[in-house]
């Protein structure tokens, strides 16, 4: 209400129902069970945090309405679009919000720039400029969307604000697609809440009747309300999910130079090293690698440079990622063979392997690789450790070396890097003896990672009983070699 009695036009934040607050209520009238946390084997990378999604708002509506601290204006380079965001802005601001932008300059694709409110219900308008789309500059546009969301976020975070009201930042003048520019939206603040949830209550996203239906639609990927949500969301996740702050990170789809501008993009080897995606520039000193003829050279002598190498075999794990989150692998999953569990006395994610629940010989392997790397490809990018049950393993669990091998090769360089620790649980000498010669002769810099142990007291000096779940095979046979040492430690009921 107005000082005069008359109701107002403005919207406060406090006063939306969350993104949460529907579904609740529907889960309570259909009276349905939630899922237990022992009975997920696959977690998504965007895991269900009913902390986060308390501070997520979906409102269809005018985001110049909103009181909250600061509001997001979405505008061209010098800061005088005339879209319906920016318009409706200026409207209830006043006047003195075009003077204002004036001394700012203009602002550059990208980039966050605070101004007063004025007379809006929002102490702040933080300005800023999405990218132009092109198809074949995807991945700059890509790059120039998250940098407008972070950089918001930023900026709020840097002035302590409260709230935070975003409208589409993407303008249909500028031709970026809906969806491609929610999925970069809704990841970059869910990044962002993780890291710095603490400094925001309340982030919404105001949309119009056009975009609501897309938001809706890809907010559980993103923000899911229950474990229920996340697994029925985890396979409509997009092959690429940013990395640890949501920014796009896919070499595929990186712009390159290339010495023969013109050339169609399908003319060129999507297999080769010379897959560009763009054609700008004629000589070395363009491509930025080197003397042209000199590389060109190697290639056909087959002396690839460390860097060339990284980049093949970067496109190559991609291809394999992309094929694992196409793929139906709940046959795999079902075996119960692969899973997360706590964390050890660093802090670091455990992941378990039960070598007796692969049956080596019944399934196809090459699903089973699949499986891994959907699994481990977000686990992957902090540090963890692996917990290799051979447990009761017999001939018929018993992984081949060329496997193993090709598993090693496949991975990307985060998956060797983070990982920090493998135990190797009740061993045998034949499998020690194979160990040694694999970690020696096929594979580099695992062989110090590699620890034995005889006994789950051993086990749990470096992770918690209660951190990990252990089948209940594994707890009998210990007892049964080493004596009880944590009886009253609960076996998990489905493993």
């Amino acid at each position: 209400m107005d000082p005069l009695g008359a109701p107002s036009q403005f919207v406060d934040v406090d006063s939306l129902p969350g993104w949460t607050d529907a579904y609740e209520a529907k889960q309570l009238d259909s009276h349905k069970n939630p899922v237990e946390k022992a009975q997920v084997d696959v977690r998504s990378p965007f895991p269900y945090r009913k902390d986060i999604n308390a501070k997520i708002i979906l409102w269809k509506g005018d985001v110049a309405l909103l009181n909250c601290t600061a509001i997001v204006n979405t505008s061209n380079e010098s800061l005088t679009d005339k879209n319906p965001v920016s318009e409706s802005i200026f409207m209830h601001a006043g006047p003195d919000l075009r003077d204002e932008l004036q001394k700012l300059k203009g602002c550059r694709t990208g980039e966050a720039k605070l101004t007063k409110g004025f007379n809006l219900a929002a102490r702040f308008i933080i300005h800023t400029v999405g990218p132009k789309y092109k198809s074949r500059y995807r991945t700059a546009a890509e790059s120039s969307l998250y940098s407008c969301y972070r950089n918001v976020l930023q900026l709020a975070k840097e002035q302590a604000m409260c709230s935070v009201g975003f409208c589409v930042i993407n303008s249909l003048k500028r031709c970026y697609p809906l969806e491609d520019a929610t999925h970069i939206a809704l990841r970059t603040v869910r990044r962002f809440l993780e890291i710095h949830g603490e400094t925001l209550e309340k982030v919404v996203f105001a949309v119009s009747e056009l975009e609501e239906a897309t938001y809706q639609k890809l907010l559980p990927l993103y923000f899911p309300r229950s474990l229920e949500e996340e697994i029925q969301s985890l396979p409509y996740l997009p092959a690429d999910i940013g990395n640890a702050e949501g920014e796009p990170v896919v070499p595929e789809r990186q712009i390159r130079i290339t010495e023969k501008p013109g050339v169609p993009d399908d003319a060129s080897d999507e297999e080769g090293l010379e897959a560009d995606l763009s054609f700008i520039g004629s000589h070395a000193f363009a491509r930025m690698e080197g003397d042209v003829d000199k590389q060109r050279r190697l290639i056909l002598q087959g002396q690839l440079s460390e860097a060339a190498l990284q980049k093949q075999h970067q496109r190559n794990y991609n291809r394999w990622l992309c094929q694992a989150r196409a793929e139906d692998l709940s046959d795999i999953a079902s075996l119960k063979a692969l899973y997360q569990t706590g964390v050890d006395n660093c802090g670091r994610t455990v992941m378990v392997v039960v070598g007796r629940n692969i049956p080596v010989t019944l399934i196809d392997m090459e699903k089973a690789l699949l499986y891994f790397i959907h699994v481990m490809d977000h686990i992957a990018v902090k540090e963890y450790v692996l917990v290799y049950f051979h447990t009761l393993t017999n001939d018929y669990n018993q992984l081949d070396s060329n496997f193993l091998k090709k598993l090693y090769d496949v991975v990307d360089a985060k998956y060797k890097r983070n990982l920090k620790a493998l135990y190797f649980v009740h061993p045998t000498f034949r499998s020690k003896v194979s160990t040694w010669f694999f970690t020696t002769f096929t594979v580099s810099g695992l062989k110090d990672k590699v620890h034995y142990v005889e006994s789950l007291q051993q086990l749990f000096a470096a992770i918690p009983p209660e951190q990990i779940d252990l089948p209940p095979f594994v707890l009998e046979y210990d007892a049964r070699e080493n004596g009880p040492y944590y009886s009253s430690y609960p076996p998990s009921p489905d493993l």
